[in-house]
């Protein structure tokens, strides 16, 4: 209906994968698959935001490429951009928002810490594919 964007929030990766490792690739798949079975029908012009918040993300950056989002907003403040760091090593391709901003934390950090997050975001991701984010939403 001419959406331009859409988000599809916490595609159901890291909460609910499985305790035995030897389920993980499968669950992994089907998490994928579903993400994808869900957006396949928008146009070719809209463009798919999705979001994690709060996890471990260095194990599953294939599984978060092969989303093929166009845009994925993760968790970075706590981890000082830690997952940045992971989605370069791995050679993602897409755009991602690393959050800066701790939403769960009641400091409210600096500009001066906010800017310092981002410029470790840019050693990992080329500014024309970073995005500025919260973690995870804003309260």
């Amino acid at each position: 209906n001419g959406t331009s964007v859409i988000q599809v929030d916490e595609p159901a990766l890291r909460e609910t994968l499985p305790l035995r490792a030897a389920e993980h690739a499968a669950y992994l798949e089907w998490a994928t698959e579903s993400f994808r079975l869900a957006t396949a029908g928008v146009r070719p012009d809209t463009q798919i935001h999705t979001h994690m918040c709060y996890a471990e993300f260095g194990d599953i950056v294939q599984a978060i490429d092969d989303l093929d989002a166009d845009v994925i907003s993760l968790e970075a403040a706590r981890s000082h951009m830690q997952v940045a760091r992971e989605l370069a090593a791995h050679g993602y391709p897409r755009e991602a928002g690393p959050g800066v901003y701790d939403i769960h934390s009641p400091r409210i950090p600096s500009t001066e810490e906010a800017a310092a997050l981002l410029r470790k975001g840019l050693e990992a991701i080329p500014a024309e594919r970073l995005w500025v984010n919260p973690d995870c939403g804003l309260k």
